[in-house]
């Protein structure tokens, strides 16, 4: 049987790469090129790195993320953080991230990071957050001179693990007219619950503010009820243990609980990350990812990178990999692109632009173009 072109698999190689797309979940910390964490470490006289070249330097984070912890996984941050304490490192970090991302065909990314992690040799939380925004102010600018288009928003984080949610909270509002959109709360999971910053998240809808929180990654459903039911969380950081809340039935069809049917039933999206998640050890490989299922089942499933200088990957081999996994064409490619277009924290009229102009335009050209590559095999058979 032919199938059209978008349900089409394997995808030929490069289309992916070429295809629009939408990135939710990416930290600024988690992303640095290697050389620019070994040239910023000259810089700053910075000298515990593990490694002296850009290859080697890739490799131990990569194999030191792989650890099946996400507590020694988040280890690997103190390096590039430890080399982004200036206002110019952070600006460049932040130019870097946009063209990367850009050159990688995301039309629309929002990038997260936390200030207070920044200000080790002396920078305020304002000067961390304008470094950042003029970074990527100029990094977008320099995509769209080289032919690559991208909006990208910053999310401001606050640890889990320390007290400064309400201010960083407070900050979020306050640089939300210049570029910020939005504030999440991240780091370890298990014995720091998000309730414990339930005023931040009070504060954040008086002001009618979004936010999403880091919940069931490393911890199971009542970190992610809390962060619905207690916090009123928009969206939900991995949320992958969401799967603990369905169960298979005698029939051999899922059957959802309380929880997973009203994740489910009120749009609430989830940021999954399957490489990071395998890394992690929240599940066992790319082709066991509840995505798969999440997806058959109607969730608002979006693809994530997490951390891509810790987990060596970007949008493209996520989407790659999960296309392999469980046999997904540019159609399914094109729905999680506007999945996630759909729960970006911009104005409505900007994400319905965005799917219009670019998402939609961008899947109907490559559909296009396998169809006459389809043709043309037929024509040469």
């Amino acid at each position: 049987m032919n199938l059209p072109p978008g349900r089409m698999t394997p995808i030929p190689t490069g289309l992916v790469h070429r295809a629009p797309k939408v990135l939710l979940h990416d930290h600024l910390d988690g992303g640095l090129r290697p050389a620019t964490v070994l040239e910023l470490a000259a810089e700053s006289d910075y000298t515990d790195l593990p490694a002296a070249d850009s290859d080697s330097l890739a490799r131990w984070f990569a194999e030191a993320a792989y650890s099946g912890s996400l507590e020694r996984y988040l280890e690997t941050f103190k390096h590039t953080v430890g080399v982004t304490q200036t206002a110019s490192a952070l600006a460049r970090v932040a130019h870097e991230c946009a063209v990367d991302l850009a050159a990688d065909g995301v039309v629309y990314a929002e990038v997260r990071y936390a200030p207070e992690l920044h200000v080790q040799q002396g920078l305020s939380l304002n000067e961390v957050v304008e470094a950042v925004i003029e970074g990527f102010g100029t990094g977008t600018a320099a995509a769209l001179a080289s032919g690559h288009t991208i909006r990208i928003g910053v999310l401001l984080t606050a640890m889990r693990t320390a007290t400064h949610s309400r201010e960083i909270a407070e900050l979020s509002v306050a640089y939300h007219d210049r570029g910020v959109v939005g504030f999440d709360i991240a780091g370890a999971e298990a014995g720091f619950p998000p309730t414990r910053h339930l005023d931040a998240f009070e504060y954040l809808r008086r002001e009618n503010a979004h936010f999403t929180i880091h919940a069931g990654e490393a911890f199971g459903l009542p970190s992610i009820w809390e962060a619905i039911q207690w916090c009123g969380a928009d969206r939900l950081g991995h949320g992958v243990r969401i799967v603990d809340d369905i169960t298979i039935g005698p029939d051999g069809k899922p059957v959802l609980g309380k929880l997973a049917a009203y994740v489910r039933d009120r749009r609430i999206p989830l940021e999954l990350c399957p490489s990071s998640n395998v890394q992690t050890g929240a599940v066992g490989s790319i082709a066991a990812h509840p995505i798969g299922m999440l997806k058959d089942l109607g969730f608002r499933v979006t693809i994530n990178t997490d951390n891509r200088l810790m987990s060596g990957t970007s949008m493209t081999r996520e989407m790659e990999l999960a296309s392999e996994a469980f046999g997904w064409g540019l159609d399914d490619l094109q729905w999680l692109t506007i999945n996630a277009m759909k729960s970006a924290f911009i104005p409505f009229d900007e994400r319905l632009r965005i799917i219009n102009e670019q998402i939609k335009p961008g899947y109907a050209t490559l559909r296009t173009e396998l169809a006459e590559r389809i043709d043309a095999a037929k024509e040469g058979a």
